[in-house]
Parts: structure tokens; sequence; C-alpha cells
């Protein structure tokens, strides 16, 4: 009788009716993401101490990955080599953070990042870790911001901190296609 009963039980457990668990919304946070969404072209430069700057171009893709998630990937040429590079960028709720990710095609490094946007609602900013470029071996804190001017237009900028003041060493534009 006793294995009749627990039968009778799991039967009767999975043949219930059950609510599917409630799934995630995206926030408004979320929401600001999708600004980023389309096709861009870029133009800016680079900026070695002790070089002539480095002028680029290029184009980004930028998709939705739901609602959480957007990436981009651009495509440039560096160095007279193809480039091309993969950004993430999400929000977590949990940190109130957003967080996200950088690849690239010529570095072996996954590039982690936190951040936020500004009072004003303008500008995301993203911090993380990478290599020291005065001193091979040993890491620096770099900053990434991107400025919307408009809905077609926004300026990128990635600062690395070196010697405790944080140094611009690129400035991107981003037009929209046919804008």
């Amino acid at each position: 009788m006793h294995k009749l009963a627990i039968a009778g039980f799991i039967v009767a457990f999975f043949a219930a009716p059950q609510d599917p668990p409630q799934m995630p919304k995206p926030v408004k946070e979320h929401e600001w993401l999708q600004q980023f969404l389309g096709e861009w072209e870029s133009e800016g430069e680079i900026t070695e101490p002790g070089a002539e700057p480095m002028k680029v171009k290029g184009t980004e893709t930028a998709r939705a990955i739901g609602g959480f998630w957007v990436m981009g990937e651009i495509k440039s040429e560096m160095m007279g080599q193809p480039f091309t590079g993969i950004i993430t960028v999400g929000y977590d709720p949990e940190k109130k953070k957003y967080v996200g990710t950088w690849i690239d095609s010529m570095t072996s490094l996954l590039w982690k990042y936190e951040g936020s946007v500004d009072k004003d609602g303008k500008t995301l900013t993203l911090e993380s870790i990478g290599p020291n470029m005065k001193e091979p071996g040993k890491t620096a804190k770099y900053r990434d911001a991107t400025e919307f001017r408009s809905k077609d237009h926004r300026v990128f900028t990635s600062s690395v901190e070196m010697d405790g003041k944080w140094v611009t060493f690129m400035t991107i534009n981003y037009r929209r296609k046919g804008r």
C-alpha cells in the first residue's frame, strides 16, 4: 500500500497544472540601450604618446538580443590589417550596473565591463582592467564612454589611467548610416 500511495502522489503532482516560472522583463535601463541599434559609420583617431595620431574609419552593426542585450560588431582597418570587434552590453538589475564584454581580432583578451549612465541620461561609462601600456605584464584601469549627442550621432572615447591621471587615447564619432 505504501508504494501505491507514493505512485499516486507522483502522478497527481506531475499531472496537476502548474504555473510556469515568471520570466524577467526588461527594465528602463535595458530600454536605454536600444538607442545603439542600427547601422553606423565611424571616423576617429587613436593617439599614442610620442606617435602621430592614427586615423580610423569603420562601420558598426548593432542588434538586440532579446530585450536585455545589445551586441555591436565593429569592422575597420588597423595598422593595415582588417579589424573586427564585438561588444555586448546589458544591465544587471541585481548589481544595478551596466555590464558587458569586448573581444577583437587583434588580441586574445576578453575585456569585462561594468558601469553606469550619467544623471543626464546621455553618457554610458564602462570601466575595465586591461594591459598596462607603459609596463608590460602589469594591468591598468580603462574607461570607455559613449555620449549620445543626438539619436543619430554618438561619440566614443577610451581612456587609461596613467600615473594617477586619465589619458584619452581614442575618440571616435559614430553617425547613423543614411543620416
